[in-house]
């Protein structure tokens, strides 16, 4: 182990990039629960309108649904980016900035979809597209910091040489 720092760091960047993949799940099965949760209540004769929900008075199996996804992808989720990004200046394997950057970029994307989606249901449609790409950005990135923890571990022959090309 020649460079442990750089071995702590890129389990560091590895976690933080496992735990966005993580809330984009999260986040699904939290939207998911509120979205049947209303559904169910409303076929069982509930109303939801304007006033009910300004109120907070409306309560179903799932209402807790709506605040864990508002609550997480506006405070945990970019937190979370900005520690991937911080993480990445210091993991020491190529490629680590860019994938961070992409990550904290398409969270700085989802929450900003997120609260004008409200006024533009139809941008939800690129909510959910954002949040896919988000998983597979920080997937991809948390294989490649793995990469570079096998490549670092690699025996270095010394003077092995290639031929010459001619």
């Amino acid at each position: 182990m020649n460079e442990p720092r750089g071995y702590v760091m890129r389990a560091v960047y590895r976690v933080l990039a496992y735990l966005l993949a993580l809330e984009v799940v999260v986040q699904a099965a939290a939207i998911a629960w509120a979205l049947f949760g209303l559904t169910a209540w409303i076929e069982g004769g509930g109303v939801l309108d304007k006033a009910g929900m300004e109120s907070e008075s409306v309560v179903f199996d799932g209402v807790t649904g709506f605040m864990v996804h508002g609550m997480n992808g506006t405070m945990i989720v970019p937190a979370f980016a900005l520690l991937f990004l911080v993480s990445s200046f210091f993991a020491r394997f190529p490629g680590a900035v860019a994938w961070a950057g992409a990550a904290f970029v398409l969270v700085v994307a989802q929450v900003a979809l997120g609260i004008v989606a409200h006024s533009i249901p139809a941008l939800g449609l690129l909510h959910g597209a954002v949040a896919l790409g988000l998983l597979v950005v920080a997937l991809v990135a948390a294989r490649r910091s793995s990469a570079a923890d096998v490549a670092a571990d690699a025996p270095v022959t010394a003077g092995a040489h290639h031929a010459p090309i001619a």
